[in-house]
């Protein structure tokens, strides 16, 4: 395949290049390139390295309602992304060696793009009992998080971070407190006071990281924070990275174009968790982000059914779908406006994940596997809910007008998404 006249984004400078794709890799990047194969013309439109997110629910096995491992693996290719990694908080829980086994398996017969699964820290997600890490690393374990719930024990988490440490591999933390979430639904503020709704303080995230990051620097272990949604949790990070702890964390779309002041009725599709937090914090997310504080975007994909929502917010559960505008969402808000470079974004959702996990991807360079994404920067279209690739439609941007689009993603040189 030879993919001609694309715009390659090289230190924030545009160049065009052709880029010769063959056996699965990138073999050639240059100009006026002449080979046999499939020829794309590509101009007009941005090449990229294929997006990864390294936090996404695909909700197989146990939750097909949902989502499945091809339904999500599909939306995941409509929004550019050529890796993934789903969370483990499934039924069954991705807790032992066999059920990842299997996992695996489903994962080369129905994924479309690649696809690395988490498997939990405790048997079961109960934070009693820590998983086989050895074997389970063995088995292909991308990295270990009880994503859903935090673990509540401090003991339990310095156990598994020294169990994790000694195999080189991350602890990934869905950061709450228990005692303090309150039976919230949104976001303790100014709006859960408004509508009348219980509120779900910021210090139910910040305390436990305030604990990890420390408990990480004894275990002399990578501690990765899920979608930080605070003002404060984003300067216990900055003072722990500062300490030369070894900290890393990741903010969704969601989180840098919402907060709390966007919630104006009873809509259960700006129910997630963590909340949207006030404008103040989305303030220190962006700022978080731009100083390094914050390392990479992921977007906490989490498909729900229609009939699950409509329970109302109190009750309906948390989480949004978000993989196929995760790009065009940051793009039309946030690039647009002049707040992040077209650079720094595509940085956040391609180099930066895959430096911070060790993943041989987020690269446009030869001799690396062609897992590429085009970006037609010029289109402009109305976001529709009916429209999704994914099994779930719960989203709170349906109708928003978004500027840019995907038009075609590549794995291994073959084409896994095209929008004509």
């Amino acid at each position: 395949m030879l993919l001609k006249n694309a715009t390659l984004l090289l230190n924030n400078e545009e160049q065009t290049s052709d880029v010769y794709i063959k056996d699965g890799k990138i073999a050639e990047i240059g100009q006026n390139l002449n080979a046999d194969g499939e020829v794309i013309d590509c101009t007009g439109l941005l090449l990229t390295p294929g997006l990864v997110d390294v936090h996404v629910h695909l909700r197989e096995p146990g939750f097909e309602h949902k989502e499945t491992i091809e339904t999500g693996s599909r939306a995941a290719a409509r929004g550019g992304f050529t890796t993934i990694c789903p969370m483990p908080n499934t039924n069954p829980i991705i807790d032992t060696p066999e059920i990842l086994r299997d996992l695996n398996t489903k994962i080369k017969e129905d994924a479309v793009i690649k696809v690395l699964p988490y498997v939990s820290i405790t048997t079961g997600l109960k934070g009693e009992e820590l998983v086989d890490f050895d074997n389970l690393k063995a088995e292909g374990a991308f990295a270990f998080t009880d994503d859903g719930v935090g673990v509540q024990s401090a003991d339990m988490m310095y156990r598994a971070m020294q169990a994790a440490a000694k195999l080189d591999m991350a602890i990934v933390a869905h950061t709450e407190e228990n005692t303090l979430i309150y039976g919230g639904a949104i976001h303790e503020g100014r709006t859960s006071e408004k509508l009348g709704i219980k509120g779900i303080p910021a210090i139910t995230e910040s305390t436990q990281i305030a604990r990890d990051v420390l408990l990480a620097e004894a275990a002399d272990c990578h501690y990765h924070v899920c979608h930080v949604s605070t003002k404060e949790s984003v300067r216990v990070i900055r003072d722990a990275k500062r300490a030369g702890i070894k900290v890393t964390a990741e903010v969704t779309p969601h989180h840098l174009v919402l907060d709390e002041n966007d919630i104006t009725e009873k809509d259960p599709n700006y129910k997630m968790n963590p909340p949207l937090r006030g404008s103040d914090d989305r303030e220190a997310l962006i700022e978080g982000l731009l100083d390094g504080t914050l390392d990479f975007i992921a977007t906490d994909h989490a498909p729900h059914h229609e009939d699950e929502k409509a329970a109302g917010i109190e009750t309906a559960p948390f989480g949004i779908v978000g993989i196929e505008n995760a790009f065009q969402l940051v793009y039309t808000k946030l690039v647009k406006t002049g707040v992040f470079t077209l650079q720094q974004v595509i940085d956040w959702m391609t180099v930066k994940p895959g430096e911070v996990f060790k993943l041989d991807s987020g690269k446009l360079e030869t001799g690396k596997a062609a897992d590429l994404t085009l970006i037609d920067l010029n289109r402009e279209y109305t976001l529709d809910k009916n429209e999704f690739l994914s099994k779930s439609k719960n989203t709170p941007f349906h109708g928003e007008t978004l500027q840019s689009d995907i038009a075609m993603t590549i794995v291994d040189g073959k084409i896994v998404y095209d929008n004509k």
